[in-house]
């Protein structure tokens, strides 16, 4: 059973995917006896960069010299690349409009339930009476803005914040999803208490049915293409290769440690 279990937008999209995955990976903490799919390689190195880009913003935005920064990206093609993409984003773009009071890497914390729903945030800029929501994107194919609206990631982050800041209208809330390899082609997206509302029953609504379960073995998922990339996959005997993924789909997902992050708690 889960007691005061910290959510996040990834666990909740593990059971979302497969309720046996959620149960393994966080209710009977099973190890991964599989890699989760080939090239392997090729898809480490790039989920590395993407978290080296990640750091390389949060350095700048905590204000490390750009030079120093830009050598320290130099020693990667698709670094160096993304880097000087981001660089570019000038004062007359979205970014120059942002609220000044900026932090990268922010965590909040709402009660869910009996327990936690978490979000971290590339970049959190609140001020003048509203905030937003900036994530850095290293995946080489941008997804469609319907995609992106019904991404868990967006449920979650716009919730969380719009939760723990009750005199902030959900309406003076934006998320942008910035592409480093579609840099001119950010996704804007605004929120608004209707949206609010569904996401809150949606998040409650799924959070009820995880705390429902009693069987041994939860539900596989139906759709057995989600099986060729899960770790866990040979246990249920759903395949032992790993499978063969695209690799303009590898993203980077930072997943939340709060024994190394300042949180900011609701």
């Amino acid at each position: 059973m889960l007691t005061h279990f910290p959510f996040s937008q990834a666990s909740l999209n593990d059971y979302l995917d497969c309720p046996r995955r959620f149960q393994l990976r966080y209710v009977l903490e099973q190890a991964w006896p599989a890699v989760e799919s080939e090239p392997l390689i090729e898809r480490e190195r790039l989920a590395d960069l993407g978290q080296r880009f990640h750091r390389l913003v949060q350095q700048h935005v905590h204000g490390l010299p750009i030079e120093q920064l830009t050598r320290s990206a130099s020693a990667d093609f698709d670094l160096a690349r993304w880097w000087e993409n981001y660089l570019r984003l000038d004062a007359g773009s979205w970014r120059g409009k942002l609220p000044s009071s900026q932090r990268a890497e922010a965590v909040l914390s709402i009660p869910f339930g009996a327990h936690r729903l978490i979000a971290k945030y590339d970049l959190l800029a609140m001020g003048e009476g509203r905030a937003v929501i900036v994530d850095w994107k290293t995946e080489r194919k941008q997804p469609d803005r319907a995609t992106l609206l019904k991404r868990l990631q967006t449920r979650v982050y716009r919730y969380v914040l719009a939760k723990s800041n009750p005199s902030l209208a959900p309406d003076a809330i934006d998320m942008v999803y910035w592409f480093a390899e579609y840099p001119t082609e950010p996704e804007i997206l605004p929120y608004d208490a209707g949206q609010f509302a569904a996401d809150e029953s949606f998040l409650h609504s799924w959070l009820a049915e995880i705390e429902s379960r009693t069987e041994d073995v939860w539900p596989l998922t139906p759709d057995e293409r989600k099986c060729r990339f899960c770790t866990y996959r040979s246990l249920c005997e759903r395949g032992i290769v790993a499978g063969v993924a695209e690799l303009d789909e590898v993203e980077v997902d930072l997943e939340v440690d709060l024994a190394q992050i300042d949180e900011i708690a609701y």
